[in-house]
């Protein structure tokens, strides 16, 4: 359930926040993303993609530009991606080539902040019907360990800080805050969380040398490439990758961790006269 929402709290984050971006590639030469209304689809007819023997739909939409440099314009979109109809909200990017002569407008994804609401809704109704006061302390330890992610480790990240030290640490953090505020201040609760700080940082020293003995880079997509010169080559790619590593577990580690200790606890209460060793070992 965490990681559902983790999963959807980062997607509304996203899209809430890709409503203006442009990017200088050279001169003249521009992409602008910018969300946009279909006023009407002029025409529909499918082709054959050459190359493929794929028959795809082609349209030609005119549009309304809602945000952006260019809102209020209508423009023709080209559409071989996305069936679109009349009153459907997307985003478009208009790319400028000076070289290659482009100047056009082409669908690029459709709007989908409406859906996620409904379903972070329907994740919240079940967080209060099944979870109740510990569901919605589940729901304020999740937010929170996003703020952290968005405001405090991705800033770091970008200003030139270790992203080994920053992910132990940033990862120490979401485990302390999101352990105590779900689950309170209890013994059972800090001996979670000890084995989850003590697990963490033996991760991450493994991490670190499997990383470095297997000579991984962290340029495993086109994405990486070109963030890493869009940034002038400050961020440490390895390192980052490491981050993705030991953050990336934090959901299979918090639920296995809590409920282990949870279970030592309960067995323990049931039959305080075993051993507490025996009990752990079993």
């Amino acid at each position: 359930m965490k990681l559902m929402l983790f999963s959807c709290a980062v997607l509304l984050f996203g899209f809430t926040g890709i409503v203006h971006a442009q990017e200088v590639t050279a001169g003249q030469n521009t992409a602008e993303t910018m969300k946009a209304q279909v006023l009407d689809v002029v025409s529909s007819e499918e082709k054959v993609v050459p190359g493929v023997k794929t028959i795809q739909n082609y349209q030609k939409l005119t549009a309304k530009i809602v945000s952006g440099s260019e809102a209020g314009t209508t423009v023709t979109v080209n559409n071989d991606y996305l069936q679109l109809k009349s009153g459907d909200v997307f985003y478009l990017i208009h790319t400028v080539d000076a070289l290659d002569a482009i100047n056009g407008y082409n669908v690029l994804e459709p709007y989908r902040v409406p859906v996620l609401y409904i379903v972070a809704a329907i994740l919240v109704a079940s967080l209060l019907m099944f979870g109740g006061w510990q569901g919605i302390r589940g729901l304020g330890s999740l937010i929170a360990s996003v703020l952290v992610i968005f405001y405090v480790f991705l800033p770091a990240i970008l200003h030139g800080y270790s992203p080994v030290l920053l992910s132990i640490g940033i990862a120490s953090l979401i485990i302390v805050i999101g352990s105590y505020i779900t689950h309170g201040f209890s013994r059972t609760t800090t001996t979670a969380v000890v084995g989850m700080l003590i697990t963490i940082v033996i991760t991450g020293l493994l991490a670190y040398w499997s990383v470095h003995a297997g000579r991984l880079t962290g340029y495993g997509s086109d994405e990486a490439i070109s963030l890493a010169y869009a940034t002038t080559g400050k961020i440490d790619f390895v390192g980052l990758l490491l981050g993705g590593m030991l953050i990336g577990l934090l959901g299979v580690l918090y639920d296995a961790a809590i409920g282990q200790a949870v279970a030592v606890e309960e067995l323990h209460r049931i039959g305080p006269h075993v051993p507490k060793w025996t009990i752990y070992t079993r």
